[in-house]
């Protein structure tokens, strides 16, 4: 008869109701065969078909609140204890069990006036048979009619609350399930560029220094020289083990990076953050060179935690994602058109927190400028950093951007203003190396 958890309270609510109506008809019966009333025989047979009748709707499954079977079972209920209440005025007392079930099994606009009808046919029941009118006769029907109601409301705003409770338990477990679950996740990639970043820094440069070093000493040595051969195989193995690492620190760079250049991954990125009250758009300006893998995920987190401030903060409806590749640096802007923040006070102190120029003027490797072609509408004097740069934020991740483009001897500016949107530009000078166009815009 009810579809809600069976927890030992409800359980021992329903079996006291049970008993509080079959009780009521066993004691109807039994007062209507001790008196030999005339009618006793009728009694004692409708007290049994409800109570037969109520057994059967307690035990059917479709007997649920707010269903039209239940309600067709009510008023068969009804129509019976209306026959025993015109034979006996006994059957009174099982108006208030009724009570209980019109209001938990009915729409509160069906259960509230059906109440008022049972309590009135109580009353009215009473009179019918010649009782002595007292104002117990009115108090008595009315007063358990407005208990009632009174436990039943009670009782559904604290199984409301309860549900909400249990629902919010729920999202809570679930949440702390994906946040363990992300964290583990951001724990392994973390990890992976580390070991891909350690390996580039030290192993690989410095098999590609030793290669060089042999390749140099090979040249020097004259024909036919004893050393010679040695020499060779020794560059030969230091080639083979400079190849085994950066096939490692491939293996270990981020999944977006592994099946395509930075600017496809950039791309597919936009592409994600795309939402229907988002547009996010992808650029690519100047020739594209092959970068080290170090710059690249320094770049593609970047472009991330920026887009995922830009949907968690910013309430923006378009951004912009440019990265620029020039002489002897390569760029990463990220622009939105969100509320943007205060740009005159650094909310980590309280105080005014003015731009600082990193490096030299010339934009080379310490000063992470963009160069003197003005790509991205960025001076020579280097990237100075904006006024108002959220350090303290929780979640906007400035400090970890501007700590991976210092590792790498770059700059990070942050630019906004309220209502004026948000501008994130991390610029890293190319290593000399990098000179010759490498892989293309995907």
């Amino acid at each position: 008869m009810n579809a809600r958890s069976h927890t030992p309270v409800t359980t021992g609510l329903r079996l006291c109701l049970h008993g509080l109506l079959v009780g009521l008809l066993v004691l109807a019966a039994a007062r209507a065969a001790g008196g030999h009333a005339p009618r006793s025989t009728a009694v004692v047979v409708l007290a049994g078909v409800m109570a037969v009748l109520y057994g059967a709707g307690v035990a059917a499954r479709t007997v649920q609140p707010r269903t039209r079977a239940s309600a067709l079972w009510l008023a068969g209920l009804g129509a019976v204890w209306l026959s025993l209440l015109a034979l006996s005025p006994d059957a009174l007392w099982v108006a208030f069990p009724l009570y209980f079930l019109q209001l938990h099994l009915l729409p509160a606009h069906w259960g509230l006036p059906a109440v008022a009808a049972t309590a009135a046919a109580a009353i009215s029941g009473f009179l019918l048979h010649g009782q002595e009118i007292t104002p117990g006769t009115f108090v008595g029907p009315l007063l358990g009619a407005a208990v009632a109601v009174a436990t039943v409301l009670g009782y559904e705003a604290l199984f409301r609350e309860s549900e909400r409770r249990r629902e919010l338990i729920e999202e809570l477990v679930s949440t702390r399930a994906e946040l363990a679950a992300a964290e583990r996740t951001a724990g392994t990639l973390a990890e992976r560029e580390r070991l891909a970043r350690e390996i580039h820094d030290t192993l690989a440069q410095g098999l590609s220094s030793i290669q060089l070093l042999l390749r140099a000493a090979e040249h020097t040595l004259p024909d036919g020289a004893p050393a010679a051969a040695h020499v060779r195989r020794a560059r030969e193995a230091a080639q083979e083990n400079l190849a085994e690492a950066r096939r490692f620190v491939r293996a270990l760079t981020p999944p977006d990076l592994e099946h395509g250049s930075l600017a496809g991954a950039l791309a597919r990125l936009s592409a994600r953050t795309r939402t229907p009250d988002l547009t996010v758009r992808f650029a690519v300006s100047g020739t594209p060179v092959e970068l080290p893998t170090p710059y690249e995920v320094a770049l593609l987190r970047t472009a991330q935690s920026a887009l995922a401030n830009t949907v968690r903060h910013a309430d923006a409806r378009r951004a912009e994602v440019t990265l620029t590749y020039m002489d002897t640096s390569v760029c990463l802007d990220v622009v939105d058109d969100g509320r943007g923040f205060d740009g005159g006070l650094d909310p980590g102190s309280g105080r005014g927190f003015h731009g600082s120029r990193s490096g030299s003027p010339d934009g080379g490797p310490d000063g992470g400028g963009h160069g003197t072609d003005g790509h991205g509408g960025h001076g020579t004097d280097g990237v100075r950093e904006g006024r108002g740069a959220r350090e303290d934020r929780g979640g906007f991740g400035l400090p970890a951007m501007r700590a991976r483009a210092r590792s790498l001897g770059g700059t990070l500016s942050v630019e906004s203003a309220p209502g004026q949107g948000t501008a994130v530009a991390v610029t890293l000078p190319l290593p000399a190396a990098t000179t010759s166009p490498g892989r293309s815009a995907a």
